[in-house]
């Protein structure tokens, strides 16, 4: 496998506050790329940024259900850098409920920060992209494959960004731009660790979709958004990687 090297590069890395936004920062600094990060959590955002070295950083609080801060941000990217050679769509959340009861404002914020942002922050970058043969690396989940009890809509959003990618990625397909997703099964982020069963639910339903082997490793996951997001990934175009320690096999 080529190194991965993207000195002198920049991306955009969305979710950077925290869990997997965190680690992929962490892992495209060590490649040597200069840090676009987004997050809703300013004190998040100052930490992750407080952790990196030997890189330009530049911080951007950003609530991605609003579209139009979506594509400033993008623009802001760029005007910072000169460039845009990634975007990394790693922010994403998930509220459990039985699906009569799930709030619309819980239903709506999941789709538009998983989902509608993916679209968003993808169709501003494609044209800096463009300029200098970059990558969009999307992040999906196990849940994009399998049905998942009680998460009627953090599922629709993931297989929607799995379509998306797939969609795009044909969209391009005669461009040098590369368009991929990663699909992760659970990790130790805040996002487990907030995890709240809804009221009254059968346990022996969420265990199955639990993976026998356990966590995966969010390191794991980052370096594989870093080899997708860089010319050592050149070979992949369209595809969604499963990162799950087994949970869709079968």
């Amino acid at each position: 496998m080529a190194e991965i090297d993207m000195t002198g590069k920049a991306a955009l890395v969305t979710g950077a506050a925290s869990g997997l936004g965190r680690a992929t920062a962490l892992r495209l600094a060590k490649a040597g790329a200069n840090l676009f990060l987004v997050d809703v959590n300013a004190e998040g955002l100052a930490e992750t940024a407080g952790l990196i070295s030997g890189v330009e950083v530049e911080i951007r609080p950003v609530d991605l259900s609003d579209a139009g801060a979506c594509r400033a941000a993008v623009e802001a990217a760029k005007a910072r850098f000169g460039r845009l050679d990634a975007l990394c769509n790693v922010a994403g959340l998930i509220y459990l409920a039985n699906t009569p009861e799930m709030p619309l404002d819980q239903f709506e914020r999941t789709i538009n920060v998983n989902l509608n942002a993916v679209f968003h922050l993808s169709a501003a970058a494609i044209p800096h992209l463009l300029e200098v043969n970059g990558a969009i690396v999307n992040v999906a989940s196990s849940a994009a494959f399998i049905g998942e009890a009680y998460a009627a809509a953090y599922c629709a959003s993931k297989w929607g960004v799995v379509g998306m990618t797939k969609a795009m990625a044909m969209e391009y397909s005669k461009k040098p731009i590369r368009i991929n997703a990663v699909a992760p099964g659970g990790m130790v982020t805040n996002i487990a660790a907030n995890f709240v069963p809804p009221e009254g639910c059968d346990f022996e339903l969420i265990k199955r979709f639990s993976g026998l082997r356990g966590v995966v490793e969010v390191d794991d996951v980052a370096d594989m958004i870093a080899l997708l997001a860089s010319d050592a990934g050149r070979g992949f175009h369209g595809a969604c990687i499963n990162i799950d320690a087994g949970i869709t096999a079968g």
